[in-house]
This record gives C-alpha cells, structure tokens and sequence, in this order.
C-alpha cells in the first residue's frame, strides 16, 4: 500500500536522528565523541557551567530539551568555523539570578550554510545580541522567540570625539548580525517584557544622565546638552541590527515580529529586504544609514512608534569615493519605500520623552561633514493613519536647507496617503 500524501511528505521532512546525547559524563562530551552528526536534545533541564560547542561540519542540536547556561561570563552556545549545522527546538536561557550576562546566548561565528529553526531564547541581558551572528554567510534565522534581551547598562562614549560622554541607559539588542553575506531572518518573534520605557523606570535608574564626559565638548553634542549633562537617547539596542557598513550585504529581513524594542530595525548594510515585518511600540521603527545602499521597506507595519517610523540618513561610517573612483563611495540611497502603513505615531510608551517635535518619515542630512548626502529614493504607495489629533509636527521631516549641498536629494513621492501634524504633512513642499 502507497502512503497517501500527507503521510509522504511528513516521512520526508521528518529527518533522523541516529545519535543520541545520552551515555556520556555531560553534554560537551557527547558532543566532542560525535562531531558532524545531529544530536536529539531530550527533554527536561540540562544545566551547564561552560560555553557548549558543536564540532564538525554538519553536526546539529534538536529538541525538546532546555539548557541553561549558569555562567553570565560565558555564551550557551557557540558554533566556530562550520558549515550545514542545524540547531532546531531547543531553548536556551540562563538561571535565575543570572540572567545579566556578557555574552550571547547563541554566537555563530565564520559560519556558511547555518539554518537555525524555532530556537528559543530567554532572558539573555547582555551588551551584544541575544543571537549573534558574525562573519557568517547564508544563515538562516526562522521562527525563533527571542524574549527579554535588555538591561540597565552604562552607554560609555567618552572613546568618541563625536561623543565625548558615558550616560545611564537600557540596552541590549535581540538578532545581531555583523560583516554577513547572505542572510535571511524569517518570522522571529523578539519581545521586551521587563524594560520599558516608563518615567517611574527612569526615576530608578536615572535614565539618560551622563556618568562622566571628557574635558571637552563632543563634535556632535549640542551645547545645551552638554551643559545639562543629559540625553533623551537612554534607549539604545535594537531588536534586529545588521551592521558592519561595506561589509554586510544581502540581507533578508521578513515577517518578524518586534515589540517593545528601543529601535525596531537598524540597518547599516547593502542590498536589504524588509518586508511584512510587524513593529510595534518601539521608540524608532526601523532607520537605515552609515551607507546603507540599495534598501526595499515594503509592505511593513509600524504601530505606536516614537521618534521615526522609517528614518533614512547618512552617518559617521558614510565617505565619498576616492578621486579616480567614485564608484568606492560609501553613500546612502538607491532605495525604495513603499506600501507601509503606519498607526499609532506617538502613542507608544516613550511618547512622553519625545513629544511632537518627532515625525514619522525622516530623511536626514550626515552626521560627518564629508557624509555624502541620502539620494535617490522612492516613497510611494505608503499610508500614515491618524486617529485624533496628532501627536507630530510633520509627517515628513526632510532636513537641511532647501538644495543644501548635504541636503537629501532625489526623493520621489507618489501615490501616499499622510495624515498632516500639526503644522502639516511635511516642513516643505515634496518633490512628486
């Protein structure tokens, strides 16, 4: 008798899973006797004092089984060097008490071919991602939960000379991607239940004042701010960042979930997708800069944000090309968005630090003066939905003077539906 279909293809996606973890001293070993094979993690709790570590190429973890790292010095898992592993099903969390860590629950380093599946992770505080992933190329991220990934850290910047100060902040970002080619972050759920921004958290921990700044004013620190010794910027993190500015590229970011996060997508990479991502209640939606080229934002939904929406801008990491080849500028632009809605603006937790000076939509000049300024890009087809009276000036912010050499130029509006601030839908006329 032929299996009927459903069966079929239920026998063909299930894999096997000849080794075992059981009969071995603990689960380190297990995995140094079988390099290269995928290994069934059994249910139950499986406590760990050191970093566990996959061997050879190929090789794998699958659930059900928790392990929890009681070591906030050390990662729960790291994979080094390896091609075609698989983790699937297994949640990976630290102990009570220990939940305030330096190090990711997951790194992955120098890796290809990485398929990372339905992980969880939990109450991971530290400094770098919950779920790093570094030099990597063709990972993939799918249908993880990445929950409470922030704390309450010391943002030093007093190393700048843009800075030139350290201030109290919450931090801690959920999927982190540095120098990586390839990736594909598919329907993650990151969420922050513990850290949000309220002004009795504030008052706690004496959120955005400075701890210490250097001698002299940072080259981009207002004086007013300087004097006063605080900041408003006492979010930092991200729940998904891609970073690393020339060296990051073709990046995939599709229908993620992001709640509660400081800034819900930061981008500072090339040839990126984001698309039918869901962000809610962060104080920034998503911004892309540091020359950020060639970006689709499409059909996302931005609900209950702050600051920006969707911020496109130069920063520090933006340069011109060399003389004899303008081809190897660092510039930010050649992008689209598009089919967007936005809901909400202002209505989120952090509504109260920013007021309605915000907008939804800003195009910024550099933050460097060689940055070569935000052109070319294509606003179309988005929708900003406002019930009541809104909570902003502008729907559209564009920054500088009027055809200023660092001014954004070459953006394109067609076709948008913009519930005007206060002051109107945008500080000038837009160019269709």
């Amino acid at each position: 008798m032929r299996p009927r279909p459903l069966a079929l293809a239920l026998l063909m996606a299930a894999p096997v899973f000849a080794a075992e973890l059981t009969g071995y001293a603990d689960l380190q070993a297990a995995l140094d006797a079988q390099p290269g094979k995928v290994l069934t993690l059994p249910a139950g709790d499986h406590r760990i004092s050191r970093k566990l570590v996959l061997r050879g190429d190929g090789a794998g973890l699958v659930g059900p089984g928790r392990i929890i790292q009681e070591n906030p010095d050390e990662p729960v898992l790291e994979i080094d060097g390896l091609r075609d592993v698989l983790l699937r099903d297994v949640t990976l969390t630290r102990a009570p008490g220990k939940t305030v860590a330096r190090k990711s629950a997951l790194l992955a380093i120098r890796c290809a071919y990485l398929r990372i599946d339905q992980v969880r992770i939990l109450d991971n505080q530290s400094p770098t991602g919950a779920l790093a992933l570094r030099e990597c190329r063709f990972a993939r991220v799918t249908g993880c939960l990445i929950r409470n990934y922030m704390r309450v850290s010391v943002d030093d910047r007093t190393h700048s000379p843009d800075w030139g100060y350290a201030f109290n902040c919450t931090d801690g970002t959920g999927i982190q991607v540095t120098a990586s080619q390839g990736t594909l972050l598919e329907g993650n759920t990151v969420v922050e239940d513990i850290y949000r921004p309220t002004e009795a958290l504030k008052q706690a921990h004496q959120l955005g004042a400075w701890t210490k700044k250097n001698p002299h004013k940072g080259n981009l620190v207002s004086q007013s701010a300087w004097d006063g010794g605080y900041t408003d910027s006492w979010q930092q993190g991200s729940g998904i960042v891609v970073t690393s500015p020339e060296a990051s590229d073709l990046t995939r970011i599709l229908g993620n979930h992001i709640e509660n996060a400081a800034q819900g997508i930061d981008l500072h990479a090339d040839h990126v997708i984001v698309a039918h991502n869901v962000i809610v209640n962060s104080f920034m939606g998503m911004k892309a800069m540091h020359g950020s080229r060639n970006v689709l934002i499409t059909g996302n939904q931005f609900v209950k944000n702050a600051l920006w929406a969707i911020g496109l801008m130069p920063g520090a990491a933006a340069h011109p090309g060399q003389p004899d080849k303008p081809e190897t500028a660092n510039a930010d632009g050649g992008s689209v968005i598009s089919a967007n809605i936005i809901s909400d603006f202002g209505h989120g937790d952090a509504h109260w630090i920013w007021g309605d000076e915000r907008s939804p939509f800003k195009f910024d000049t550099g933050q460097q003066p060689d940055d070569p300024p935000l052109t070319d890009v294509v606003i179309q087809g988005n929708l900003l939905h406002c019930v009541g009276p809104p909570r902003y000036r502008y729907a559209v912010i564009i920054a500088g003077p009027v055809d200023g050499p660092k001014t954004p130029r070459g953006l394109r509006f067609q076709g948008n539906s913009l519930a005007p601030g206060k002051d109107g839908v945008a500080n000038r006329k837009l160019p269709e």
